[in-house]
């Protein structure tokens, strides 16, 4: 398998239902569990959201500029979906970003696609109107459907990263999150962002492997125990 597409198609028809992201933010004791069919509905809604909200094609780049958190791995599916580049560059053709990046960004929704994630449970709208151009993710995503098929489909020489291609990022070693400590259908407690390219391996290692990922923002270390035993953990990032 080549494409992030593959992956996830084989972990849809291996077994849909079970978990594939459990998040936990221990700021709000907020608690999501998306198994492998509800990951992939979310990630059909944001493709479409990317493509026929944001006009974004194939070859070109997302900033996912948001903390840890369950959207963070729905967009990286989405942009992989498409055929996107997620990069950490300044200059992206899009960006999504949460409440905390929008002074950064909103400034610059004329020139391009700004998409802010409000971060509130159920991946809601936010409670106040955004700043002119900004798109509230939680109001534009409703509408796209459940499925999508790109309508030019990546393939393995696209690339994925700054520094890997779709082919390398599932051909690279699957141990690159934690070492061989996390055994296939295993799950992995992390607090790193998956979004970011030390924290990528914390979400594409489990994915590749039958596992699921524990997320954890805003981690209180005398709970991460307590989520550890609850969520059956088998290794930690």
């Amino acid at each position: 398998m080549s494409t992030f597409a593959e992956v996830l198609t084989a972990q849809l028809r291996r077994d849909p239902g079970r978990p594939l992201v459990t998040f936990y933010d221990h700021a709000t004791d907020e608690r999501v569990e998306l198994s492998v069919t509800t990951y992939a509905n979310w990630v059909a809604k944001a493709s479409g959201l990317l493509t026929d909200v944001a006009d974004l094609e194939r070859g070109m780049s997302l900033r996912i500029d948001l903390p840890p958190h369950w959207l963070s791995t729905v967009f990286l599916g989405a942009a992989w979906t498409v055929g996107l580049r997620v990069t950490t560059s300044d200059a992206p053709d899009a960006v999504v970003c949460g409440p905390e990046g929008l002074d950064a960004w909103a400034p610059r929704a004329s020139r391009l696609p700004v998409l802010a994630c409000s971060l509130r449970p159920l991946g809601v709208r936010f409670a106040e109107p955004l700043p002119y151009g900004v798109l509230d993710v939680g109001v534009e995503i409703w509408g796209q459907p459940d499925g999508f098929a790109a309508w030019d489909p990546p393939t393995g020489d696209d690339p994925a990263t700054d520094d890997l291609t779709q082919d390398q990022l599932w051909s690279n070693d699957l141990t690159a999150a934690v070492g061989s400590s996390l055994t296939d259908g295993g799950r992995l407690l992390s607090v790193a962002d998956p979004a970011s390219p030390p924290g990528m391996a914390t979400f594409t290692e489990p994915l590749g492997r039958g596992g699921s990922l524990v997320l954890v923002r805003h981690p209180d270390p005398a709970r991460l125990d307590g989520v550890h035993d609850a969520e059956r953990v088998t290794a930690r990032a």
